[in-house]
């Protein structure tokens, strides 16, 4: 089961990364602010409750009497104070109270065994934590911000270099190799992001390095096959009639139509093919030449429309997809042309999930019911010819792999698209793979 995905951009993981940083940050800094304030405030507080007890203790020495609010033997002394007071000892203390003001106390003995105390309502230390509380909030609240809007400007740079670097990848992948993701990037200060733009023009280079070798060694091998083959070919016709002189000759033709269809995907596998553009109406032409390949195919115009493409490599097309829907499918074969698109379907058991899903390959013919028959290389040639003439080559089946088709509904559907433009360069467009 496909697990629920979130999708978030870097800018904002980073956004939000930075902001909470910051806010714990703020708020640990807060945190140890106003308790430090509280514990300096109620500190000097009992110091100067005490400075002005002891003012007070001397007053009543000279004169007998309590002044400056201080009383004797008070009974709402803290029981702490009472303790310290046997022990003849001077002290202060602080008690909380219901309405948040605390109440500073301050105690000392007297020689003649009573306690002199002075008790007032520190008021003013809750105003002053009010004010310095308010003034955290406001300044981790602009931390918070800050941070935010620092996180939003570095990753909304790293996020378009990174995005930079995948549409550089994706011009790569559709065979544009010229392309650099290094040089797309840019930037003056150099980050992981350029390791990876090197990394994938490493790789890019590479893998060219092997397809262009792969490719040599496939048309030299092609090349060095054709005389052969054509001398092969040339010995067969001069053999006496008979049917072992009519299985060499068939095996002759079938090497030679190989090694010619070897050298063209190499061709087209060079990005050096060119399109000779005509004008043309497509209709009338796929009713040609599809008459001409196989006049038992049934072909329907919906909308005639005129396209500006190489009229050959378009035949070529055509007849790969005929040849492959007579191999491999079915009957009836239909062709329909509407507009720009062309559609060739057949009523067969449908094209192998392995080409759905990748395209198509050489040398790979799919599913064992179509194997035995071909090597792959006509929908492989079909697929470049299309990147030459800037069309889109797609696949599908009219039916779901496993379901078989009622009433003649199964059966495989090529789909060429044309484009409204000539192509400019070899592969204006990617093959799409449609879902079954």
């Amino acid at each position: 089961m496909k697990r629920p995905s979130l999708r978030t951009g870097v800018r904002w993981k980073i956004s939000i990364a930075i902001a909470a940083v910051g806010a714990l940050v703020a708020v640990a800094l807060s945190l140890v602010v106003h308790n430090s304030a509280r514990v300096s405030m109620l500190d000097n507080s009992r110091e100067v409750q005490l400075e002005r007890l002891l003012f007070a203790q001397r007053m009543y020495d000279s004169t007998k009497e309590p002044k400056l609010g201080t009383k004797l033997n008070d009974p709402a002394l803290p029981h702490d104070l009472h303790v310290k007071m046997k022990q003849g000892r001077r002290a202060t203390y602080v008690q909380e109270t219901a309405s948040g003001v605390p109440d500073v106390w301050a105690a000392v003995p007297l020689s003649n065994g009573t306690v002199l105390s002075l008790h007032s309502k520190f008021a003013d230390s809750t105003t002053i934590m009010k004010d310095l509380d308010r003034s955290l909030i406001i300044g981790s609240v602009s931390v918070v911000f800050g941070g935010c809007a620092l996180g939003v400007l570095i990753g909304g740079q790293l996020s378009r270099r990174l995005r930079k670097a995948a549409a550089a990848a994706g011009r790569v992948a559709q065979g544009n190799t010229e392309v650099r993701v290094g040089d797309a990037v840019g930037g003056v200060v150099r980050d992981e992001t350029d390791e990876l733009a090197r990394a994938v023009d490493a790789l890019t280079d590479a893998l060219n390095e092997r397809i262009e070798a792969e490719r040599r060694v496939t048309a030299d091998i092609a090349h060095e096959l054709r005389t052969p083959v054509t001398g092969l070919l040339t010995a067969a016709e001069l053999l006496p009639p008979g049917r072992p002189t009519e299985l060499v000759r068939d095996r002759a033709q079938a090497m030679r139509t190989l090694v010619e269809d070897v050298l063209e995907v190499a061709r087209l596998d060079s990005a050096s093919e060119r399109a000779e553009l005509q004008e043309i109406a497509l209709g009338e032409f796929v009713e040609r030449r599809v008459g001409v390949l196989n006049p038992a195919i049934k072909i329907k115009v919906v909308h005639e429309s005129w396209v500006n493409t190489d009229p050959r490599r378009l035949e070529r097309i055509l007849g790969n997809l005929l040849a492959n829907a007579a191999k491999h499918g079915g009957t009836p074969v239909e062709v329909t042309v509407e507009g720009r698109v062309v559609r060739v379907r057949d009523h067969g058991p449908g094209f192998p999930e392995a080409l759905l899903r990748e395209g198509p390959s050489r040398f790979r013919t799919g599913a064992t019911d179509r194997a035995g028959h071909g090597h792959g290389l006509g929908l492989t040639i079909a697929a470049g010819q299309a990147r030459v003439l800037g069309a889109r080559l797609t696949f599908r089946n009219a039916t779901p792999e496993g379901i078989e088709g009622r009433d003649g509904s199964g059966g495989a559907i090529a789909v060429l698209w044309l484009p409204e433009h000539a192509p400019t360069t070899t592969g204006s467009f990617p093959i799409l793979k449609l879902p079954g």
